[in-house]
């Protein structure tokens, strides 16, 4: 990537198409259920308002997570942290270290089974007060949170 920029853990484009599909799963029961019960009510056949929402929602899980996955790309210097996000509104945060009040590292089920983590930096102020990087390896999410964290009590003394 340009200007030193890393991409997310290669897991985490796997993780997001996991959570596509599960999204895609919801999204054509609810249709299934739709259609069952408005069939004879809007005049459709039975089945094609579940077979539309089917292929929306796994053209959906196969294309969004990749996309999103592209658009994250994020660079620790010694002083601070810089983001870049967003499918369709671009954001390029850059987190002074001097800022931070608080790290966290947020595993949930699907990450954990990914070996996966999200650095949660807690910042001063009220705009962007939690900034988020999720599909890091523990490892990595661990060695720039203890980074940070040495960085601020650097800053203490």
């Amino acid at each position: 990537m340009a200007n030193g920029m890393r991409q997310l853990h290669p897991n985490h484009l796997t993780l997001l198409r996991v959570r596509g599909a599960i999204f895609a799963l919801a999204f054509v029961a609810v249709a299934a259920l739709l259609d069952a019960t408005l069939v004879g009510e809007i005049g459709l056949r039975f089945g094609v308002a579940t077979g539309g929402a089917a292929a929306l929602g796994v053209a959906l899980a196969l294309w969004l997570p990749g996309r999103r996955y592209r658009a994250w790309a994020w660079r620790m210097d010694e002083d601070e942290l810089r983001i870049a996000s967003g499918v369709l509104v671009r954001s390029d945060t850059i987190v002074p270290f001097g800022r931070v009040q608080h790290i966290d590292i947020l595993r949930g089920p699907l990450q954990r089974h990914y070996g996966l983590g999200s650095l949660v930096l807690h910042t001063a102020g009220t705009r962007s007060a939690a900034i988020l990087l999720p599909g890091l390896e523990v490892a990595e999410a661990e060695r720039m949170r203890d980074h940070v964290r040495a960085r601020i009590r650097e800053d203490l003394v």
